[in-house]
C-alpha cells in the first residue's frame, strides 16, 4: 500500500481516481487529493507521500511550474498526468524531474502499473548498495554514500541520474543494452527509449560532454550504452 497525492482540478476525474486507487483488488492505496498547485505544495510540506500524480492543467499555476517547485522541496516520485502529447514538452518535463508521465485518457489499471514501477525504482534506490567505490578515469562513484565526483569535484545528480551512472560505472567498457537499463535502473520490462535518452543527455551535460563529443558516455546506435575512461586517461 502506498500513500498517494492526487493533484487534479477536475472534481469528476479526482473522485474517480480516489475511488479506484483506494479499492484496487491487489493493493489499495491511501489517497489524499487537492485541486491546485499551492495546495499540493502545502500537502507535500506537511505529509509524507510515496508518489504524486500531477495534472498539468491546474487553475492557479501550470503543472510544469508546480513540478519545479515540488522538486525544490522533495524528491518524491512524480507521475505527470496530462492531455498534452507534445514530445518537446514531455522531454522538458522529464528534464525538470518528472519520473514518468501518462497521456489522458488513461485507465486506472495503467496508472496503477506505472505507480508500481515508480515505487519499485524508488524503493530499490533506498536499499543499501555495495560499499565499493567505483572508479572510471577521473570519475568516482560511491554507491553507499550516493555521491559521485569528476576530477575531485562533486557532481550534483538527481536520483535517477545517479542510479544510471552507478550502474554503468559498475560495468566499465561494457556495452549495456537499453532493455537492460530499463530493467535494472528503471525496474521496467518495457518503456520508451526517450526516457533513457533524456537522462543520458542530462548526465552528459553534468560530465561536461555531448553526444557528438563523448568522453565517458558512448552510445552505440541500435546496441546500447557504455561508460569508459576518456582516451587521454587510458594506459
Amino acid at each position: 500500500m502506498a500513500s498517494v497525492l492526487v493533484v487534479e482540478d477536475d472534481q469528476f476525474v479526482r473522485s474517480a481516481l480516489i475511488r479506484h486507487l483506494t479499492a484496487l483488488p491487489a493493493e489499495s492505496h491511501t489517497v489524499r487529493s487537492v485541486g491546485t498547485a499551492l495546495e499540493a505544495l502545502r500537502e507535500v510540506a506537511h505529509f509524507r507521500f510515496d508518489v504524486v500524480v500531477l495534472d498539468l492543467g491546474l487553475p492557479d499555476l501550470d503543472g510544469a511550474e508546480a513540478l519545479k517547485m515540488l522538486r525544490g522541496i522533495t524528491d518524491v516520485p512524480v507521475i505527470i498526468a496530462t492531455a498534452r502529447d507534445d514530445e518537446t514538452e514531455i522531454v522538458r518535463l522529464l528534464n525538470d524531474g518528472a519520473d514518468d508521465y501518462l497521456t489522458k485518457p488513461f485507465s486506472v489499471e495503467h496508472l496503477s502499473a506505472r505507480m508500481a514501477a515508480v515505487l519499485r525504482r524508488s524503493r530499490a534506490a533506498g536499499e543499501a548498495p555495495p560499499s565499493r567505490v567505483l572508479r572510471v578515469g577521473g570519475l568516482s562513484v560511491d554507491p553507499l554514500r550516493r555521491q559521485a565526483e569528476l576530477d575531485g569535484a562533486t557532481l550534483d545528480l538527481t536520483r535517477r541520474e545517479f542510479d544510471l551512472l552507478a550502474f554503468l560505472a559498475g560495468r566499465p567498457g561494457v556495452v549495456v543494452p537499453r532493455k537492460e537499463l530499463l530493467a535494472e535502473v528503471w525496474q521496467q520490462s518495457y518503456g520508451d527509449d526517450q526516457t533513457i535518452d533524456v537522462h543520458l543527455s542530462w548526465l552528459r551535460r553534468k560530465l561536461g560532454e555531448t553526444a557528438a563529443r563523448p568522453r565517458y558516455l558512448h552510445t552505440l546506435r541500435g546496441v546500447g550504452v557504455k561508460l569508459e575512461p576518456p582516451r587521454e586517461t587510458r594506459p
